[in-house]
């Protein structure tokens, strides 16, 4: 795949090694567009992936467009990118053939490269995609009756070295950028087919039904690019899933869970794993920074304040570790009060790592206190295991690589 350089006004240096390590090569310069300037460089494109309605603006006004057309524009080039997936300005036939020739000269709609897709025995699809800088990462699809889930990234490895965790044996590389969360989704929906052809209208049946942000990396880490593309995402001119289809996924950055409600308002997971301090410090580091009760206090202005139904705690069930039914009992205690499901997440096992999943006789009687309590209490079915796209075992590709063979059921 060839690149081109796209304009960027932060966030270059963290790609500035890998781009020097192939500096005789056209690299793709990483986008973090929060500014635009009032006229754009000469020989200089933008890629539209990523921007949000105002920034758009900024920049069709930046190449030349009016600003009393600068409104109008936006929303039809909105709707041929993000409702209908089109990435040729030629095909955007409602604009005339000079403004196509203008964008076409100074802009770009770029996803990042798919790589390599895997298909499980049960339907679920992972994705290895390539990111500027030669970064990667992974993203999974999960068919299911009536709804499909996509889970994404937001960062290329992660800090949080959560100890149950297969991405968190990977350090952080970066957060990625807004185009880049976007883009994600939009690779699973070419994948799947699933864009309308311009002029008609989308399905009633959607593919990409539900997105989460639990793939790789700690989305409240990377807030201002996981909101502007949520907004994308959400947006009901263009891919069009509403809030209540989002659901964010954090192992408890408190002072961003708030921001999380009143900027995004998208649904929330938490990470919780375990119902004593002790526990948790192992299993979730950053509780010694925010502990059980601080991260509590905090949830329970969530629903209010995102207007959201209840809030998801995750439980991933650790064999002798925090299965016992005295962990049950006392995760309803601290819970109380807080409108609330319960998902027990069988532990999905990785090479090297330190757990054992519990038994299943171990898992039912955990759920059935807590279901008993007036909590709804899911037990997660693994998908994707043979694979490795179970939930806590994604991880970079060319990190895996490292220590095992090519799997014979990539395919192109």
């Amino acid at each position: 795949m060839a690149y081109i350089a796209i304009l960027t006004l932060r966030q270059i240096a963290c790609d500035k090694a890998s781009t020097e390590r192939s500096a005789t090569m056209t690299a793709p310069i990483t986008q973090d567009v929060l500014t635009i300037p009032r006229k754009l460089p000469e020989g200089v494109r933008i890629n539209l992936v990523g921007l949000t309605r105002p920034q758009l603006r900024d920049a069709l006004i930046a190449a030349g467009t009016p600003e009393k057309q600068a409104k109008m524009r936006v929303g039809q080039i909105w709707q041929w990118v993000y409702y209908w997936g089109v990435r040729d300005f030629a095909r955007m036939t409602n604009l005339a053939k000079d403004y196509r020739a203008l964008l076409a000269d100074r802009f770009e709609i770029v996803l990042p490269e798919l790589v390599s897709r895997q298909i499980s025995a049960d339907g679920t699809r992972k994705y290895l995609v390539r990111i500027a800088g030669g970064h990667e990462v992974e993203v999974v699809y999960i068919p299911e009756e009536g709804r499909g889930t996509l889970c994404i990234s937001s960062q290329v490895g992660c800090t949080l070295t959560c100890s149950f965790c297969h991405t968190g044996t990977q350090k952080l590389v970066r957060n990625l950028t807004a185009g880049e969360i976007v883009g994600q989704v939009m690779l699973a929906r070419d994948d799947l087919g699933e864009w309308p052809e311009p002029g008609e209208g989308a399905g009633a049946d959607r593919l990409v039904s539900n997105v989460v942000l639990m793939g790789m990396g700690e989305p409240l880490y990377n807030f201002d690019a996981v909101r502007d593309a949520m907004g994308i995402v959400m947006d009901g001119e263009g891919i069009a899933l509403g809030r209540r289809r989002i659901t964010l996924s954090t192992s408890g950055v408190v002072p961003e869970i708030a921001r999380c409600a009143t900027e995004i308002g998208c649904q929330l997971a938490i990470s919780f794993h375990a119902t004593t301090d002790e526990v948790r410090d192992q299993l979730v580091p950053i509780n010694k920074r925010w502990n059980i009760k601080a991260l509590l206090d905090t949830l329970r202005e969530y629903p209010r304040l995102s207007n959201s139904e209840r809030i998801t705690f995750e439980y991933v069930m650790l064999k002798g570790v925090n299965d016992s039914d005295a962990d049950a009992r006392r995760l309803v205690k601290l819970i109380a009060g807080i409108p609330a499901k319960i998902n027990l997440i069988p532990f999905n096992e990785w090479p090297g790592s330190p757990y054992e999943r519990s038994d299943w006789e171990r898992i039912e009687a955990f759920a059935d206190i807590i279901y008993k309590a007036g909590y709804a209490s899911p037990i997660r079915t693994p998908r994707g295991e043979d694979i490795m796209a179970a939930c806590g075992q994604l991880k970079s590709a060319t990190e895996r690589a490292r220590k095992t063979r090519p799997d014979p059921r990539a395919m192109p």
